[in-house]
């Protein structure tokens, strides 16, 4: 009898556990959270690589002097602008203008042995010489004799022995004149090399003032006044920086995308937030058998003070102008703990995806692609509220 009064009380325990247990449950039953829909869309998105490169100046020069000598001055120092033609340096010409005095002296006398004045041609025949034209006077005055003689001869007025001598006089005239125009043609050569030697003399003088073959910046000063150089020693470092050029590489993979005229967009951490544009105008033939790239110039399209030469920067390369991609609202992406995650709608629950980064433009983001179909329907309010199965209670948000 005991035995079946403490069963009794167990069942009726255990009755009104169980009952307690379904009240629990009944009451945490997890509540619909109201949210807000928009489809997630199929678009037609820009692809691009990013590569690196740097600007260049369109010009690069390193001055220097043709002729040795004592720097007199330096013009222009570093940092500094000059126009092609001014004069950067100057050096002594103290001893080049000797040396060109000497050359003229010397071609003077030259001139004066042959009989010409300082302006004569240089093509200037032998034979206007004036000891050619007496020459050629005696030449001329020794034929005449000659012919005389020889008729004379035929007629008898006069003796053999005479036309011999007549005959003897000629060949004589003949031969000096001969080599008297071999001697002028000699001299006259000699001229031509003095005069040469002239110019060569001044040039030097002029050497002496070194000037500036475009315009530019000075970006190093390599001598001082007063200091002894010799030839070809650099005086300035000049550059021009506009147009800048842009030199980039383009890995092997991207090659087809880059060929004459086409546009690149790049940024540089120097000017932030700030995109430049160059158009290609010089390829390489060939890639680079190391480092498998191409190596390509382009011309800024419009030049740009805070830009300067040396600069690292990005350019885009782009690989599609429209690639087709599944986008939702910014808004339907929630971000915790470093996690990118969204949820779709189905069948009154949310369901939870996970995206590795944020990628998008004009407030949508792209899905990876097989992730979610266009026309999925997702969450855009209340998405921090979300869980992976919550029942959920949609209303249309964006359309």
């Amino acid at each position: 009898m005991r035995f079946a009064v403490t069963v009794l009380c167990l069942a009726a325990f255990a009755a009104a556990g169980c009952g307690r247990n379904q009240e629990v449950v009944k009451a945490t039953a997890p509540q619909a959270v109201e949210v807000k829909t928009a489809l997630a869309e199929s678009r037609a998105v820009e692809r691009s690589i990013m590569v690196t490169g740097s600007l260049q100046p369109d010009e690069t020069v390193t001055v220097t002097s043709e002729v040795s000598g004592r720097v007199k001055a330096i013009n222009y120092d570093f940092g500094q602008s000059v126009r092609r033609g001014q004069v950067v340096a100057e050096l002594d010409t103290t001893e080049l203008k000797l040396q060109m005095e000497r050359v003229r002296a010397t071609l003077a006398q030259a001139l004066a042995r042959v009989g010409l004045p300082a302006d004569a041609p240089e093509d200037t025949a032998p034979e206007s010489t004036p000891s050619m034209r007496q020459a050629k006077a005696q030449l001329d005055d020794a034929r005449s004799r000659f012919e005389r003689a020889e008729k004379l001869t035929k007629t008898g007025d006069i003796a053999q022995e005479r036309f011999v001598e007549a005959e003897k006089a000629l060949a004589a005239r003949q031969a000096a004149y001969d080599m008297m125009r071999d001697d002028k043609l000699t001299q006259l050569a000699a001229i031509k090399g003095l005069r040469a030697d002239l110019r060569l003399a001044e040039k030097r003088v002029r050497d002496a003032t070194v000037v500036a073959p475009f315009d530019g910046q000075i970006s190093a000063k390599h001598v001082s006044p007063g200091q002894y150089i010799k030839e070809n020693v650099p005086i300035v470092t000049l550059i021009k920086t506009s147009p800048l050029r842009l030199r980039v590489e383009v890995p092997e993979s991207a090659v087809g995308l880059v060929r004459m005229g086409t546009e690149l967009v790049f940024t540089t951490e120097a000017v932030a937030a700030t995109e430049f544009r160059a158009r290609v105008t010089e390829l390489n033939p060939a890639l680079d058998s190391r480092s498998r790239t191409l190596s390509a110039e382009a011309r800024l399209l419009a030049a740009d003070a805070r830009l300067k030469p040396g600069a690292f920067v990005q350019v885009r390369l782009v690989t599609s102008a429209s690639y087709p991609v599944i986008a939702i609202p910014k808004e339907a992406v929630y971000t915790v703990a470093g996690l990118n995650k969204f949820f779709t709608i189905e069948s009154g629950k949310a369901v939870e995806h996970k995206i590795p980064e944020i990628l998008g433009q004009n407030g949508f983001v792209e899905i990876p692609e097989g992730l979610i179909p266009a026309g999925a329907q997702v969450a855009v309010s209340n998405v921090a509220q979300l869980t992976q199965g919550v029942p959920v209670k949609a209303a249309p948000g964006r359309s």
